[in-house]
């Protein structure tokens, strides 16, 4: 029964006091009165387990007594009895508890006309229902504190077996690469479940203090970053023209390819925003990654295959939406649709899936532990924030869209330089389902895998070259995340439908903007031809405009210098208007599949982006929604960002026409 506390009266307060004509019982009752509508029996506290809608309102809980409980039986979350009595302990203080004052500091028991009724269990012992202490079980008591140990060494025999077993029955298929690196990174992880990480760290830290740190240090600074730069482009000569020539993938044309990155990198700096804040660490760095990583995939096996693993297990992560896909369209509609291309079933659906299995990611925490060891290490290699780094390592696998979702609670706080490079980075890739599905169009395997991961270190030093960092960013070398109030989860099937929700409001602010924009370039292709068609100028459109101004693109990139270099040039202007994927139909055509494999090599690497007006749309519709207050921000960051990317994607031609040895 409840009885509300008078507006005079605060709660935790001490009983009103009583008057001396009224004899007062042991238990502080009065003789004649109902145990219920004694205050000292009444369990007072504020209600907090109400949204703020609900009500201030402290609501009072009776128990006991002679008269029928009109209370109904609450939930374990609202229960009041002595059982659930220590959840409890956290929110309401013994100050004021009148139970605690009434009868003590330990949890009351149940009084019905001054009798006991039950008894509360504590510590390894269980209550009977006779109220009697029993001891709990030894097997009970080890289970609960040896869960942990056991749980983690049953998944590590079961993973080493799985381990053992598949160098066993594979042996002769040379497939032992994958198999080992997912043993190894469960190993890793459960290992530092016991071990501090700066174990490990810790001599790693004490070398390189005592090696490069002492070199750096004894450089006087204004020679540090030219130092830096030149053993850059010395590790690029010596890994460039070390190798042999093969057909037109002379010295000649691989010097033509060095020399259009130093072009590009002295016309970023000469436009940026700010030169004088321009970090040189990340710009050095990440050309030296790109190059490094280009090294490791082209020219070794091993490195081919670990990316090409990743890429795969991303887009099988992203193709169990079609499940779902074809329940809501049928079999056949939706298997034509894939054949077809269809955007609105192959790229859509996975967004949205992929939203809510973000969402439920970070309910249980993973993202947020991820994130805090990548941006550790990404800040000590570039100085780069972590929540920039982690979009940059998920974009080429995930895509442009849902990798700004694994970092939504930073995004109403990124800086405008942080957004720059959100969105370059992802117009300077493609996502990994993208990726399989131009690799069974027979595409270039090799040339899309790593090209995918060349890019992003190219799309943070370009982006830092641009848009500098001029302002203090939130995970800069450690995370701090916000408290998103408004979307928490209760728990993992909340988490799972918000994220759902999301990912359709997403998909739609998608489809409107592509919608629009294309429509746009249509409209103003019409006007470019009837204003052409008065000049006897035949199909003048916004293609063949820029056809011709990226032909001294194609020329830098190292392209030979004979009737490619407008092929080229018009497949990057078809890429950028439309899309990367009717760039690759067009290559698929003559006159373009007749290009050198120089050529066709170069313009597989330089179509391998997301970088057209028509992304402009998704990278707007996808931040505006993740940062209604960032909106206009993002408008303006958007077309420097999507050049940037576009650059970023020219920089990986030009680095795989200096690494490539033999383009069959």
């Amino acid at each position: 029964m409840a009885s509300p506390v008078p507006a005079d009266k605060e709660v935790g307060s001490s009983p009103p006091p009583r008057t001396p004509e009224r004899p007062v019982s042991p238990l502080g009752l009065r003789r004649n009165s109902d145990p219920v509508l004694d205050p000292a029996n009444q369990h007072l506290h504020p209600h907090r387990h109400h949204a703020p809608g609900v009500g201030d309102d402290n609501i009072v809980y009776a128990k006991g007594g002679n008269s029928p409980m009109i209370v109904p039986e609450q939930s374990s979350l609202h229960r009041h009895d002595h059982d659930h009595h220590h959840h409890h302990a956290s929110r309401v203080s013994s100050e004021n508890d009148v139970e605690k004052q009434k009868f003590g500091t330990g949890p009351p028991d149940y009084v019905d006309g001054g009798e006991k009724v039950g008894v509360v269990a504590r510590g390894d012992e269980e209550a009977s229902s006779e109220g009697q202490l029993q001891p709990e079980p030894k097997w009970k008591r080890l289970l609960r504190r040896h869960r942990r140990p056991m749980t983690h060494l049953a998944v590590l025999v079961v993973m080493t077996g799985w381990w053992i077993a598949s160098l066993v029955l594979y042996a002769g298929r040379r497939n032992w690469v994958i198999p080992f690196l997912v043993w190894l990174t469960i190993v890793l992880r459960l290992v530092f479940f016991y071990v501090r990480s700066s174990r490990v760290s810790g001599p790693i830290k004490w070398v390189w203090q005592r090696t490069a740190v002492v070199v750096y240090d004894r450089l006087p600074p204004k020679s540090r970053t030219p130092l830096g730069a030149a053993v850059v482009i010395a590790v690029m000569i010596v890994g460039s023209f070390a190798s042999e020539e093969f057909a037109d993938n002379t010295r000649e044309n691989r010097a033509v390819s060095l020399f259009g990155l130093a072009f590009t990198i002295f016309i970023f700096w000469l436009t940026s925003r700010n030169r004088r804040m321009v970090n040189w660490r990340p710009v050095i760095g990440g050309m030296l990654c790109q190059y490094i990583i280009a090294l490791f995939v082209l020219r070794t096996g091993v490195g081919y295959d670990i990316f090409r693993f990743i890429a795969d297990r991303a887009g099988d992560l992203l193709g169990f939406a079609g499940d779902g896909t074809r329940f809501l369209l049928s079999n056949t509609f939706t298997d034509a649709a894939y054949g077809q291309g269809v955007f609105i079933v192959l790229v859509i659906p996975p967004i949205i899936f992929f939203v809510a299995i973000v969402q439920v990611l970070y309910y249980i925490g993973f993202l947020q532990w991820f994130i805090g060891k990548f941006a550790t290490f990404i800040f000590w290699l570039l100085q780069v924030s972590g929540a920039e780094a982690v979009v940059a390592a998920a974009t080429p696998f995930i895509g442009q869209g849902e990798s700004a979702l694994l970092v939504r609670p930073f995004v109403p706080h990124m800086t405008r330089a942080e957004l720059h490079q959100v969105m370059t980075c992802g117009f300077a890739t493609i996502s990994g389902s993208v990726l399989v599905a131009y690799i069974n169009l027979g595409l270039n395997a090799q040339a899309m895998v790593s090209s995918c991961v060349m890019s992003i270190p190219a799309s943070l030093a370009i982006s830092k070259l641009r848009y500098p960092e001029t302002e203090e960013t939130l995970t800069a070398g450690r995370v701090v995340l916000p408290d998103d109030e408004e979307h928490r989860a209760q728990n993992a099937i909340h988490a799972f439908a918000n994220g759902a929700w999301l990912g359709i409001k997403i998909a739609g602010s998608i489809i409107a903007s592509l919608l629009c924009i294309l429509a746009f370039v249509g409209l103003v292709d019409g006007l470019l031809t009837w204003w052409g068609s008065y000049l006897t100028i035949n199909g003048l459109t916004l293609n063949l405009i820029f056809g011709y101004i990226f032909y001294p693109v194609a020329f830098l990139l190292g392209v030979p210098r004979n009737e490619d270099l407008l092929r080229v040039s018009r497949l990057i202007s078809e890429k950028v208007i439309i899309n990367e994927y009717a760039a690759f139909t067009m290559m698929s055509e003559a006159p373009y599949n007749q290009m050198s494999p120089r050529s066709e090599m170069i313009a597989t690497y330089a179509l391998c982006g997301f970088g057209n007006i028509g992304s402009l749309g998704i990278q707007i519709g996808i931040l505006s929604q993740l940062a209604p207050s960032r909106s206009g921000d993002v408008a303006q960051l958007a077309v420097s960002a999507l050049i940037s990317g576009v650059v970023s994607t020219l920089t990986s031609a030009a680095v795989a026409g200096l690494v490539i040895q033999n383009e069959v």
